[in-house]
């Protein structure tokens, strides 16, 4: 399997989404509100940029979103600048800007 082609795994236990490779993970951290979705925090180890697994990461909150009929809440300034930069994806889901407090 490439490396690309790993998925990105909802673990809804603990609340994030990871991207894991070589026994290490990139992951997105949220909370969940009620049917609102809270994107808090996106880490992406040194050795995975460049690659596209941040996005990824968002594009899989969007893809629950989408499934589940939940509100997608981009706390974390990069889900927020990377869901303005796919309007075609934010299109397709309900999306809260409010900021955090």
């Amino acid at each position: 399997m490439q490396p690309e082609e790993a998925p990105v795994v909802d673990d809804a236990a603990n609340h994030r989404f990871h991207f894991t490779e070589g026994g290490v993970d990139a992951e997105l951290v949220y909370q969940l509100e009620g049917d609102r979705l809270i994107v808090l925090h996106t880490q992406v180890p040194e050795a995975f940029r460049g690659r596209g697994i941040a996005g990824r990461l968002v594009q899989a909150v969007a893809d629950r979103a989408k499934s589940s009929g939940e509100t997608v809440v981009p706390w974390c300034p990069y889900a927020g600048k990377w869901l303005k930069d796919q309007p075609d994806v934010a299109a397709g889901i309900k999306i809260d800007w409010s900021p955090p407090g």
